[in-house]
């Protein structure tokens, strides 16, 4: 189980295989990858800026895949989030989970996916045609989130 923050790209293939090595049991691998938009809210975005506090960040990413593997049987995950400047097309995020099973690999990456849309520390400032402003959560992200604490902490 792996957590890392940096700036650089990641490669999905390789990051794939390598939560697939060597475990003939592994019948699933979920993966999401999160990209940086060229339109917000109606507006151009020329760029992103993603901010973080070193250190509490890795630490909150290990957390939540220590969480996930709490709630789902899997046998290993992967988070990437990447910090600094970016621009439209660019990777941002990946989460991937790999498992005997799909459900279990389906539930864990999207749970993961969504405490980082909600509760990790990292802060997005986008460059539009307007001038720069701060990204907020989205209703809809902490109404995703909150359904795992509810029915037993598996989504509804």
């Amino acid at each position: 189980m792996t957590a890392r923050v940096q700036t650089e790209d990641f490669d999905l293939t390789t990051e794939v295989a390598t939560l697939r090595a060597n475990n003939p049991k592994v019948g699933a691998v979920a993966a999401f990858v999160g990209t940086v938009r060229d339109l917000h809210d109606g507006k151009e975005v020329t760029a992103m800026e993603l901010e973080h506090y070193p250190g509490m960040t890795q630490q909150s990413l290990e957390a939540i895949i220590i969480e996930a593997k709490q709630r789902w049987n899997f046998f290993d995950a992967q988070v990437i989030h990447r910090v600094g400047p970016l621009k439209p097309m660019d990777q941002i995020v990946l989460v991937a989970v790999a498992a005997m099973h799909r459900r279990e690999a389906f539930a864990a990456c999207e749970f993961m996916m969504d405490y980082l849309k909600t509760a990790a520390p990292l802060w997005k400032k986008e460059q539009t045609s307007d001038g720069a402003r701060w990204v907020d959560a989205r209703d809809s992200d902490d109404t995703a989130m909150a359904r795992w604490n509810e029915n037993g902490g598996k989504a509804k």
